[in-house]
């Protein structure tokens, strides 16, 4: 990708981080947008035509991967890394076969997103973790990977969990377990 600055539409519903990366890309010279939801990005994305753009993975009220597609749709030579809090195995595999160029989770700075937008192939030479993930990592992957297959339905995913909705509830609105 050259270093030449580039059309950038942030999608982050946390106006902290939008600030925040949008004034480091600024900085680096790249024109920036930012949207904090899905319809006002698609409306941008189709104003400003952009050549990168960081999308969150949990908007407030939205699914990330739902937009991800609609997005390239209107840019498709649009490079996509989904930015993200709550990183499963599930969604990242799920982000790069709906066209996403890279998944990072957060907090990530500018330097680490710019190279993200950059990496076109895998590293072989990527290190193995020496341990397992832990027990409260998989239950957390593993409601990932339900929600998932019920397209963010939280009822049906509780059911199909066996698990009370509101107590699924209270278990994605807290951060994943590192490892």
């Amino acid at each position: 990708m050259p270093d030449t600055p580039q059309r950038m539409l942030i999608i982050d519903d946390d106006e902290m981080f939008c600030h925040v990366l949008d004034r480091a890309m600024t900085r680096r010279g790249h024109e920036v947008v930012v949207a904090r939801d899905a319809q006002e990005a698609l409306s941008l994305a189709r104003q400003h035509r952009p050549t990168l753009a960081t999308l969150d993975l949990k908007l407030e009220h939205e699914s990330g991967l739902k937009l991800l597609p609609e997005l390239l749709e209107v840019v498709p030579a649009c490079r996509i890394v989904i930015l993200t809090g709550y990183s499963s195995i599930a969604t990242a595999v799920e982000a790069i076969k709906l066209g996403a160029v890279n998944y990072l989770c957060k907090p990530a700075d500018a330097d680490e997103v710019l190279a993200a937008f950059e990496k076109d192939d895998g590293d072989p030479q990527i290190e193995v973790a020496e341990q397992p993930p832990s027990i409260n990592r998989i239950a957390w992957e593993h409601i990932q990977k339900v929600l998932q297959e019920h397209d963010g339905n939280i009822s049906a995913t509780a059911r199909a969990l066996g698990m009370h909705r509101r107590t699924l509830q209270r278990k994605l609105q807290k951060r994943p377990v590192r490892r």
